[in-house]
């Protein structure tokens, strides 16, 4: 025979969550962080904004017009830079969440030293790593000059060029280097909170190692891959001194053509600078408004699921 325990009327009816009662107050909680972020954020892309439409003169008298924005999408590197930095954005991202998702399945049953060592590499500044990059890499680096006392080459021209060469390697690789690590430190957050039970019953019903993973681990595993690849991307795509240092010198990525629009001689090009500006940071807000459209109906597609 069961025996239940009452409770308490109190502990059955506990007191409502005031931020699911009142929503704007979860919003009114965040206003801090959220007003310091806007004031300096928001504030230099208005002024901005009013710079390249004319309402703000950079030279002579204020005049409005679109004809910055004219020039900028009509300049012939745009497509081409932008080109280029999708490219080093997409592929960045896509190697470093594949190798990161291998590598949070093998540390998955280590102990805290593998959020340690994924820790490591987090607080190095992106500046020191390109300065390892060229002093590996470049043609008088260490492994070039390590494989010509070995007799491998015979000078430092038959050594490939991975940096400041077309296909922007040493660029990727950089990225590989700094943010493998930090999605795998998400992942693991995620793996490590995961039911093991889901698993277990999985294999009891006959599903193979792959099944498993496929059909329960990455399925469960697709709200902090999102999040930690669009993190990533996000960064990649508006990167500036990796490609700038590293990558290649024609086309440029588009964060390194705003930068020699704006620090070219001719200053009536300041204006044309400041709309590619404008340009590259709609882009960027676009694709938070596609994630948040994606983990938004991620959840709905859970929900009805689950309702059913």
């Amino acid at each position: 025979m069961a025996f239940v325990k009452l409770q308490p009327a109190s502990q059955h009816h506990s007191a409502p969550n005031l931020t699911r009662t009142f929503p704007w107050q979860a919003y009114l909680l965040m206003l801090p962080a959220v007003g310091v972020v806007g004031l300096v954020f928001g504030g230099g892309l208005a002024l901005a904004l009013l710079q390249s439409i004319g309402a703000i003169a950079l030279l002579g008298e204020r005049q409005i017009s679109l004809a910055a924005y004219q020039a900028a999408l009509t300049n012939p590197e745009l497509l081409r830079s932008l080109s280029l930095s999708l490219y080093i954005a997409v592929v960045a991202t896509g190697l470093s969440t594949v190798l990161s998702i291998g590598l949070a399945l093998l540390l998955r049953t280590a102990g805290r030293w593998a959020s340690f060592a994924c820790q490591i590499t987090l607080p190095i500044p992106h500046l020191v790593g390109i300065v390892g990059v060229l002093l590996l890499l470049s043609p008088s680096g260490f492994v070039s000059r390590s494989l010509y006392a070995l007799g491998w080459i015979q000078s430092d021209q038959d050594f490939p060029l991975l940096v400041n060469d077309a296909a922007n390697i040493g660029v990727l690789l950089h990225f590989l280097w700094k943010e493998v690590p930090f999605i795998t430190l998400i992942l693991l957050a995620v793996l490590r909170s995961i039911n093991p039970a889901y698993e277990m019953q999985a294999q009891i019903l006959g599903a193979t190692p792959w099944q498993r993973f496929w059909n329960v681990t990455l399925p469960m595993m697709r709200t902090g891959i999102l999040s930690s690849s669009l993190i990533v991307f996000g960064y990649i795509f508006a990167s500036f001194e990796v490609p700038f240092l590293l990558g290649s010198t024609r086309p440029r990525t588009l964060p390194v053509l705003v930068y020699r629009a704006f620090t070219d001689s001719d200053v009536t090009r300041r204006a044309e600078a400041i709309a590619l500006g404008i340009i590259l940071s709609a882009l960027s807000l676009s694709m938070i408004v596609a994630y948040s459209w994606l983990v938004s109906r991620d959840g709905q597609k859970r929900q009805s699921k689950k309702g059913a």
